[in-house]
């Protein structure tokens, strides 16, 4: 695989090639990337995969007119193919006033920081091969499990880098190890299924193979029997597990692309209350170890501890260079990259703890929902109305109590954030993390 200076040299080499070839202006991306799996089921070995990628991503501009073009070929006569084929493209394309690169006085510059992404180790099949037999094992040790997905194991590396030809060249390395297990338990129609994983950049800070399958199993387990509920408005209680994916519908919401085309819920928002008073959301992708870490964005920018959210109050869009032009405003370092022209991510998302924890956040709840599971997508941008598919657990009189399944959650995520509380139970264990959330007054409708 291609270290992090050898990818870079080669994404300056292709903006060169693409400056000589009649392009104003140009910026290349280059992933280098190698990956294992094992997974095995019912105790024996099922599949063993390894797979090694490069991949050049050129953007070039002629004027305002801008193509982009990815490759896999990195020969040199693939790379002035690409060139070629790029430019004529952009000849071709029709104007726009909003593309180009990112503003020269706002690359970074000096020394990347030092995020500790990087685990040198790479661990052998066979070592992989174990740590998957023995989650498995554990998660089918556990009393009620009836049958197996199976467990596995896996491990990566990726070089990642970037070139402008403006001024910038960058690049960095990143791995990340992970751990599974899926299992079933009950039988015949009233089969239920659950898993469990846990991911991290070393291999050393991952959870034992065996609290992985155990917590697998247990999960699998505590379904069987689900129920039906009654409908009507309630309580609804996040786990953790699902809740992070209210901050990727915020994430959605901000971008910068969904603002200027006028296509957000929260259009108009800024500097407004969104959420509940005391709900503060942050962005870090400076977090040592963080699975979405990165030294600097999709652009050349230099990135930064951001809190989108401030004490319920919205702060901020996420600006890439086209949308912060459009919007009259500055790129926010937030613009993530593929082959292609810039988009928007958050890095590592989290909403901050509350004060109380997840007992009291339930404790007055005579009747509510805790969501373990969210099925579907049936979420509109535009106006913010959120219907998705669901399971989990009753709560009843302030406990959480029977299995329930097949129930639809609805309501409008600009109410749902005004009446979001959150508890203290924050851990850094996902790419976006959340604590335990609850929102009153949503609808619940059984199947």
């Amino acid at each position: 695989m291609l270290t992090p200076d050898i990818a870079r040299d080669r994404a300056l080499d292709i903006v060169g090639r693409a400056r000589a070839a009649g392009a104003d202006a140009a910026e290349a991306t280059l992933a280098a990337s190698a990956s294992i799996d094992v997974s095995v089921r019912l105790g024996a070995l099922e599949d063993v995969g390894r797979s090694e990628e490069e991949e050049l991503g050129l953007r070039v501009f002629v004027g305002r007119r801008s193509a982009s073009v990815s490759s896999s070929d990195l020969s040199s006569q693939g790379m002035d193919a690409l060139v070629e084929r790029a430019v004529a493209m952009a000849r071709e394309a029709p104007e726009d006033k909003w593309a180009g690169l990112a503003p020269e006085d706002r690359l970074m510059t000096g020394p990347l920081p030092e995020l500790d992404l990087y685990d040198d180790g790479e661990p052998a099949p066979a070592s992989l091969k174990e740590a998957a037999l023995a989650a498995e094992d554990a998660a089918r040790a556990v009393p009620g499990v009836t049958n197996s997905e199976g467990g596995g194991a896996s491990a990566s590396r990726l070089a990642w880098a970037l070139a402008t030809s403006h001024g910038f060249a960058g690049a960095y390395q990143t791995s990340s190890h992970g751990i599974q297990a899926s299992v079933l338990a009950g039988g015949g129609g009233a089969m239920v299924r659950d898993y469990a994983y846990h991911a991290a950049r070393h291999r050393r800070d991952l959870d034992s193979p065996e609290a992985i399958g155990r917590k697998a199993g247990e999960r699998a387990v505590a379904r069987v029997g689900s129920g039906k509920l009654s409908s009507g408005p309630m309580p609804v209680v996040f786990d953790p597990r699902v809740g992070s994916s209210l901050v990727g519908h915020l994430a959605g919401a901000i971008s910068g692309a969904a603002i200027a085309r006028g296509t957000s819920f929260l259009l108009g928002k800024l500097g407004e209350a969104v959420f509940a008073p005391g709900i503060t959301i942050v962005d870090d992708p400076l977090r040592p170890q963080g699975l979405r870490s990165r030294p600097f964005d999709g652009e050349g920018l230099a990135v930064a501890r951001t809190e989108i959210v401030r004490e319920g109050v919205l702060t901020t869009w996420l600006l890439d260079s086209a949308s912060a032009r459009q919007l009259a405003m500055e790129p926010t370092g937030h613009a993530v990259r593929g082959g292609g022209a810039a988009g928007v991510s958050t890095s590592n998302a989290y909403i901050a703890p509350g004060a109380a924890g997840r007992d009291a956040l339930i404790g007055d709840i005579a009747r509510g929902v805790y969501v373990t599971e969210l099925i579907g997508m049936g979420v509109n941008g535009v106006t913010g109305d959120y219907s998705r598919g669901a399971a989990g657990f009753m709560i009843e009189n302030g406990e959480i109590t029977r299995p329930v399944d097949e129930f639809t959650i609805a309501g409008n995520l600009i109410e749902m954030f005004a009446h979001l509380n959150a508890a203290d139970d924050l851990e850094f264990r996902y790419p976006t993390n959340v604590p335990t959330l609850r929102i009153d007054g949503m609808t619940v409708a059984s199947g």
